[in-house]
């Protein structure tokens, strides 16, 4: 590849050409948003009670749903790094299929077992009363369900890039095997569980799909911002581009965020 005078390579045209295409294709519907935001309105329309609850329910779920993911997670992904059992290619495989599973598809196989008359749903119904489809409880699991997996797999990479001398030289001093993990490798993979923990959270806060289907679109209790925008799109392009645009700007601030603290430039 040639060279200017000031050692930077040149961009071949062929390259050069599709490269700006495909930026303007991710930006161009970016920037139509914000050219069409009404920002006369938008402080009254941020106001108003439908976009506030929307708003809390999303950012409460999504929460717990991300603590939720954390404490199954960060086991499961020590258990896929750290240790070598039969059947672990199948069950890293398994863990990911959220990642390219329709989310609708998730959402049916969610009612499949935690319906009222699902595998397990009918026994928590039957037992202890426990309904979860249409609840603000089954808006937690199904995004869990689908944002799992991008807590595994940052934790996952993480565990594999420590150094493990480390843990063995807790071991060879007499520490547990669980005071190892918890002195040790949680500290060093740290930044790992920030990030995925984050990758997580946003996630969850944008799932549509499976949150529709297992918990439905009850304004209050299970109506998120995604699901507010879908509802907006049909009566109010307004009211849906003012929820976009808070979807969209917590969606910066968590990549920003990212590159800050846990992505190297």
């Amino acid at each position: 590849m040639a060279a200017d005078r000031h050692g930077r390579a040149r961009i071949p045209l062929a390259l050069l050409i599709p490269a700006i295409a495909g930026m303007a294709f991710l930006v161009l519907p970016l920037a139509g948003l914000l050219i069409r935001t009404p920002w006369a309105t938008l402080p009254r329309r941020l106001a108003e009670p439908g976009v506030l609850a929307a708003l809390g329910l999303s950012l409460q779920t999504a929460t717990i749903a991300t603590l939720l993911c954390m404490l199954f997670g960060v086991p499961l992904a020590w258990l896929l790094a750290r240790t070598n059992f039969p059947g672990r290619r199948l069950v890293r495989a398994l863990v990911t299929v959220p990642l390219v599973l329709p989310p609708v598809v998730g959402g049916v196989a969610l009612l499949l077992v935690f319906g009222r008359r699902g595998l397990i749903g009918s026994w928590l119904d039957d037992t202890f009363g426990i309904t979860l489809p249409f609840t603000t409880a089954g808006v937690v699991l199904a995004e869990a369900f689908v944002a799992m997996p991008f807590l595994v797999i940052a934790v996952e990479g993480a565990l594999r890039g420590a150094d493990s001398r480390y843990e063995e030289a807790a071991a060879t001093l007499g520490a547990t095997r669980w005071s190892t993990f918890t002195r040790v490798t949680l500290p060093l993979v740290a930044p790992g569980i920030g990030a995925g923990a984050v990758l997580c959270w946003a996630r969850a806060l944008g799932e549509f799909g499976a949150t529709i289907t297992f918990a439905g679109n009850f304004p209050g209790r299970t109506q998120t911002m995604p699901l507010a925008v879908y509802l907006a799109l049909e009566t109010d392009l307004q009211a849906a581009i003012v929820l976009s645009l808070v979807l969209l700007t917590v969606s910066v601030a968590i990549l920003a965020a990212l590159r800050d603290k846990w992505i190297t430039p």
